[in-house]
């Protein structure tokens, strides 16, 4: 069966494009990623993703981008909200991403309304109301500054949108200062941890 035209792309001449494509997915994939959850809220809806295209992209403002799906419900409410969380996670979280990879169906708020658990995995909320997980090692805040879609350059909708924000809260967790703890609880967990493959 062949490729999409928009899933493969430009071929180099004497290359075909089911060989260039599996290729260039094996190049791509071994680049290092981390594996984050990304939180976002508009009004009272919440939402947290599995996401492992976030990097800080600038130092002066402290920017964060994420690259999330475009028609995603992560993509309307950071839209409609205005910022997103990035919960930095250990190693030893990694089978808690699987439960962020479709949209949160199962939330629970305290007396407040503050979210304090969602796909039964214990959150707190930062700045904004941002979700953020409990386990995190680390965790960002961030206020939308842009978003880039690639519509229009590249002849039609594109997979992602990149969202950058300027961080304006931060926080450890505490196995994050805790210096007795063994790697698997303070090293930051990595796609190549995962079985998981996102991306090519």
């Amino acid at each position: 069966m062949p490729l999409p035209d928009r899933a493969v792309g430009p071929v180099p001449v004497g290359r075909t494009p089911e060989e260039y494509d599996r290729m260039r997915r094996r190049v791509l994939w071994s680049m290092p990623t981390g594996l984050f959850v990304v939180g976002s809220r508009a009004g009272r809806r919440r939402n947290l993703m599995t996401c492992n295209w976030v990097m800080q992209v600038a130092t002066a403002p402290k920017l964060v981008a994420v690259s999330v799906e475009a028609g995603s419900v992560t993509r309307s409410l950071i839209e409609g909200g205005g910022g997103f969380s990035v919960s930095v996670l250990p190693r030893s979280e990694r089978a808690v991403i699987r439960r962020f990879v479709k949209p949160v169906q199962d939330m629970e708020l305290d007396e407040r309304g503050s979210a304090r658990s969602m796909q039964g995995v214990p959150v707190h909320e930062v700045s904004g109301g941002l979700p953020c997980l409990s386990s995190a090692l680390a965790w960002l805040a961030c206020e939308v500054r842009h978003s880039f879609g690639w519509d229009e350059d590249a002849g039609g909708p594109g997979s992602h949108v990149l969202v950058v924000g300027e961080v304006v809260d931060a926080g450890e967790g505490p196995a994050a200062s805790d210096a007795g703890t063994e790697e698997e609880t303070t090293a930051v967990l990595q796609m190549r941890d995962t079985r998981l493959n996102y991306g090519g």
